[in-house]
């Protein structure tokens, strides 16, 4: 794009309208500014554009060239879909009496020449969710198969009816599809509270979870039942133990390890691979031994001073997370962070020179640059920063850090055993 596009706003009934009187800028921090023409992509297929009650826009005047509030009706925000990454959030200002914002991402939108825009990035080719390769019919019928095959599989019946079904989450629908990526959701414990679970919420708190945890301790028995067969039939195949329908993973180590010995009994195909806060690095050694062989540890941020208020944790420091992620390596395997990329946060200077620490000294495989699905103003007040220090630019970093670590990997999914052993860029989902 060689100009910037124009603010959107919504009447509060659910119809968005253009202001071709300002510019739509970006958010940073706490900082509106404006976003660079080169920066800008088409609102991708599967985004979606939000309202934001309570909060007028901020862009800039297009005679004037000052900043200012568009008073003609709420702001909007866009939802990017997986394999993207945001460049800058929507800039806002809030008013007191103003609803926190539900647990989704808020990334900057406008519009120009009949289409919407983002400042955003496709950080990875993979297609497993794309919300066009989803037929309803077809994960109907994989649901319909699969309960039938496993009728007193607890977490069979959790997968289909709570995740395909009811909250159309893209891993079960996947599994159920009989491809790529199958959730293994397995304890209903957790030992963070973090501020934006999405399975659980304190009843006093002003955000609600979107859906319901796990209520079960599955058996090795039930995890072997379903996976085996996954393994063997589905192309580029993966397990994953911690799901966001599930507390921690790791709680239930037992268990799972007990899983892998017996699912390693009857194949050796596909990835086995652990979502988890990584918390107990000697539970993690434990499940390298018996064949685990990849890991994301999800983060809010590298620096401890702003995960520890955000995640909670009990019983565990970030200094376990680091271990936790030098295990794997150590043990052959392949370690990502699932990193919640926070514009104005996750970029700064500060944060910027603790990851290349991290990367150093645990030899990273990957940095999985996600969406973080939060209420700006919230996360940052319980956080309790008011200032975010100087920033690169989430584009400026993510090419600095390709740069300086060429065999670091980008991305946004665990990648299946044939693109950990050498040919990360294989086109693998459209086989």
């Amino acid at each position: 794009m060689n100009v910037s596009p124009y603010i959107l706003y919504s009447d509060g009934k659910g119809n968005i309208f253009e202001d071709t009187s300002l510019y739509v800028v970006g958010r940073s921090g706490w900082d509106a500014m404006p976003i660079p023409e080169d920066e800008w992509i088409e609102l991708p297929d599967g985004g979606q554009l939000y309202e934001l009650p309570g909060r007028r826009g901020i862009g800039i005047d297009v005679e004037t060239g000052d900043m200012r509030l568009c008073e003609k009706g709420w702001a909007v925000a866009a939802f990017i879909p997986p394999a993207h990454t945001a460049f800058y959030i929507a800039a806002f200002e809030t008013a007191p009496d103003a609803p926190t914002l539900p647990l989704f991402c808020y990334v900057a939108a406008g519009w120009f020449d009949d289409k919407f825009y983002v400042p955003a990035m496709r950080i990875e080719n993979d297609i497993r969710q794309e919300a066009a390769g989803f037929d309803d019919k077809k994960v109907h019928a994989g649901v319909e198969q699969m309960v039938e095959a496993y009728p007193h599989n607890r977490l069979v019946q959790h997968l289909a009816n709570n995740c395909a079904l009811t909250y159309h989450c893209p891993a079960a629908r996947n599994y159920f599809i009989g491809r790529w990526e199958c959730p293994i959701p397995t304890s209903p414990a957790c030992n963070a509270n973090c501020l934006g679970c999405i399975s659980f919420q304190p009843e006093d708190e002003t955000i609600v979870s979107p859906q319901d945890r796990l209520t079960f301790k599955p058996t090795a028995a039930e995890i072997v039942e379903f996976t085996v067969p996954h393994l063997e039939t589905a192309p580029y195949p993966i397990v994953s133990y911690g799901q966001g329908c599930e507390g921690e993973p790791l709680l239930m180590w037992e268990t799972i390890r007990e899983s892998i010995i017996e699912i390693r009994k009857h194949t050796s195909k596909g990835s086995i691979n652990i979502n988890t806060n990584g918390s107990k690095p000697n539970a993690v050694r434990e499940l390298c031994k018996v064949g685990m062989n990849s890991i994301r540890v999800s983060l809010n941020s590298v620096r401890e001073h702003i995960y520890t208020p955000y995640y909670r944790p009990n019983n565990y420091s970030f200094r376990d997370i680091v271990e936790s992620i030098k295990v794997v390596r150590e043990h052959g395997g392949w370690a990502s962070i699932n990193y919640f990329v926070f514009p104005g946060m996750t970029d700064s200077v500060e944060e910027y020179e603790a990851l290349r620490e991290l990367i150093r000294e645990t030899g990273l495989s990957m940095i999985q640059w996600r969406s973080f699905n939060i209420d700006p103003d919230w996360y940052l007040g319980k956080i309790g920063v008011t200032e975010t220090g100087e920033c690169l630019g989430m584009k400026q970093m993510i090419e600095l850090l390709r740069e300086e670590f060429p065999d670091l990997k980008f991305g946004y999914f665990n990648p299946p055993i044939e693109r950990i052993n050498g040919n990360y860029e294989m086109d693998f989902a459209h086989v």
